[in-house]
């Protein structure tokens, strides 16, 4: 009988522990499921860079690697263990592998056995073996209490637009990037392909610049499609271009669909109003 009472004590300890293992295992699929952020930081000047961030998986190490901007070296390796509340950090020293002016990859991975289960990537600019100022972050975070991170939106690169008023002598030109260390040369070619003006703007902090051409002199006569071109690197990310059309010197309106409808309403009215008139006034016999 004890014998019994033994066996079935036994036999519920087992079940409790294999309830318990199951249980985790699926809270760790769970979490899984929900991602990666890192961010990577670095002064203007700097020769450390910082990486830190986050992930559901806990008891999987996160390894790192850094690449040249040729992608053909691996100038940094690293790994690190999570912490219970998956946050995890590593710092990568500017050395003299780093050899190449540019965008050095910062790679983190996680993987299970032979399978990959995360890998984020983020971009730091060094030069003559200095970082630029940097804070750039990428993430795929997006069930639970996490959240995506939309501030880098585009991962490495430039984007323009350009506002106007019609008839105005002023096109607003405005734009991110996700590099805030090097200013924006912002230039305007006419239409025969001479350079009417260059002008430069700073980033903020979160990338955004704002700057304001205006148009009209000996410079602007050429009637026609203004090209602005915004540059900020040698590079196609970083450098885009948007045309204003001007004309005599001021901004010329654009008819889109819209615009067509109602000047083509307009005139209907106006004739319509024109024969109503004309039928009023003729003579009644």
């Amino acid at each position: 009988m004890n014998f019994k009472r033994s066996t079935t004590s036994m036999a519920l300890a087992l079940l409790a522990l294999s309830l318990i293992s199951v249980t985790s295992i699926q809270q760790d699929a769970f979490a899984q499921s929900m991602g990666m952020t890192i961010t990577a930081t670095a002064a203007k000047g700097s020769d450390t860079i910082s990486v830190s961030g986050q992930t559901a998986s806990k008891v999987t190490d996160v390894t790192f690697r850094v690449t040249s901007p040729s992608g053909n070296n691996v100038v940094g390796i690293g790994q690190v263990s999570p912490d219970e509340n998956g946050n995890f950090a590593k710092e990568f020293r500017v050395g003299p592998t780093w050899t190449e002016n540019g965008f050095y990859k910062i790679t983190a991975m996680q993987s299970v056995g032979s399978n990959s289960l995360y890998t984020m990537s983020v971009h730091v600019e060094v030069k003559n073996g200095m970082t630029a100022k940097t804070s750039v972050t990428n993430s795929n975070m997006e069930t639970g209490i996490f959240k995506p991170v939309n501030n880098n939106t585009i991962e490495r690169g430039l984007e323009i637009e350009a506002e106007a008023l019609i008839g105005s002598t002023e096109i607003v030109i405005t734009g991110t990037t996700d590099r805030v260390s090097q200013d924006v040369t912002l230039t305007v070619t006419a239409p025969n392909g001479n350079k009417v003006s260059v002008a430069q703007v700073s980033p903020s902090i979160n990338g955004d610049f704002a700057k304001t051409i205006v148009t009209g002199g000996p410079l602007w006569k050429q009637d026609g499609f203004y090209t602005v071109t915004a540059k900020q690197f040698e590079s196609e990310d970083y450098t885009k271009s948007i045309q204003v059309d001007i004309k005599e010197g001021v901004v010329v309106p654009e008819f889109g669909t819209i615009a067509v409808m109602i000047l083509a309403v307009a005139i209907i009215s106006i004739i319509a109003v024109s024969a109503k008139s004309r039928l009023s006034i003729m003579p009644r016999y």
